[in-house]
């Protein structure tokens, strides 16, 4: 059998604040297979871009690791390597923008200001391909012209803020996937856009997955987007997951109460005038985590006497449907439909 790209194991991770440790991921445990595209799906506060960053070390200097969390980096070719046991920068770097690249929500938090697009993709590349300046300039605009950017000689000279919004995230997209890494994460890389941009992204990302063969792990608040772009998805609530399976299974058979929450919040094109269902209440405070089942606090269906004080392992209401809810695992024990 095939190791998956990635494994994550008893992903833990915890933050030094004046007020103490506060825990941000809580025991996230998922793989990604080459060619794959795995969703991230939560509400802002879930702990989603802290796992991601997590991937490539880019949280910050506070971030204390769980001793038994383990991110293991599988490589055609190359031993398992445990991301979280790296000690030296030199070996970080094979891993951070060489094996893995990532674009983030806003493009132009990211490319430094006072200097062209081009010669960001050049440094990058000289660093992690060893190119000559010649070389990784003639790729640099290859990848521009390959992301769909017009006049990519030109545009390559550039300076970011010369770009509009979607240009600017095609740029970031061409940057990362210069360095031809295995992963690719996309921490939101749709939201900053208007809805016909958000549109051509997506469709670019999901040809260049093909086309690379590479893996994606692609986190959103949106289940619209994971729907048309993800293989799977992978649900988190307060640096929990709660749900992952296959995209279609968890959409039209969500069965934990968070993830039929995200789906009935969405709006209805199809009946304009149903009223929109947020999930009631807010997200807690990382330094107020409820006890038991973390979402019991907001959840109606929440079984007294349980859910409070027991925290939910998983249970599989169908094959690779997994679901971490008190609710879900009784309905199963009963015979009941999840």
């Amino acid at each position: 059998m095939t190791a998956p790209l990635l494994s994550v194991r008893d992903l833990t991770i915890r933050f030094r604040t004046d007020e103490g440790l506060i825990t941000a991921v809580d025991r996230v445990s998922f793989d990604i297979a080459q060619g794959e595209v795995l969703g991230l799906v939560g509400e802002s506060g879930s702990g989603k871009s802290v796992t991601a960053k997590a991937l490539m070390r880019l949280n910050g200097s506070n971030t204390v690791y769980d001793p038994q969390s383990r991110i293991i980096l599988n490589l055609p070719g190359q031993a398992p390597v445990d991301v979280l046991a790296l000690r030296r920068e030199k070996d970080m770097m094979q891993v951070r923008g060489g094996a893995i690249s990532m674009i983030f929500q806003e493009p132009m938090a990211s490319f430094a200001p006072a200097i062209t697009v081009g010669d960001q993709m050049v440094e990058q590349l000289r660093l992690h391909r060893r190119m000559t300046r010649r070389e990784a300039q003639a790729l640099s605009i290859e990848m521009l012209a390959r992301v769909g950017i017009p006049e990519p000689a030109r545009r390559f000279g550039q300076y970011a803020f010369e770009f509009s919004g979607g240009m600017r995230q095609r740029a970031m997209i061409a940057m990362a996937l210069s360095t031809q890494p295995r992963l690719l994460i996309a921490d939101e890389p749709t939201t900053a856009l208007d809805v016909t941009i958000q549109a051509q992204v997506i469709d670019l990302m999901t040809d260049l997955v093909a086309e690379f063969g590479m893996a994606i792990l692609f986190i959103t608040h949106d289940l619209g987007v994971i729907a048309q772009t993800a293989d799977r998805v992978a649900v988190m609530y307060l640096g929990r997951q709660v749900e992952t399976g296959a995209v279609r299974q968890v959409i039209r058979t969500p069965a934990h109460p968070y993830t039929s929450g995200l789906i009935a919040a969405l709006p209805q094109l199809d009946d304009i005038d149903a009223p929109l269902v947020p999930v009631p209440g807010d997200i807690p405070s990382p330094l107020n985590r409820p006890s038991g089942c973390v979402f019991h606090t907001r959840c109606g269906l929440a079984l007294p006497d349980l859910c409070a004080a027991r925290d939910p392992g998983f249970v599989a209401p169908a094959e690779g449907h997994a679901v971490a809810c008190h609710l879900v695992e009784a309905k199963l024990r009963e015979g009941s439909p999840a």
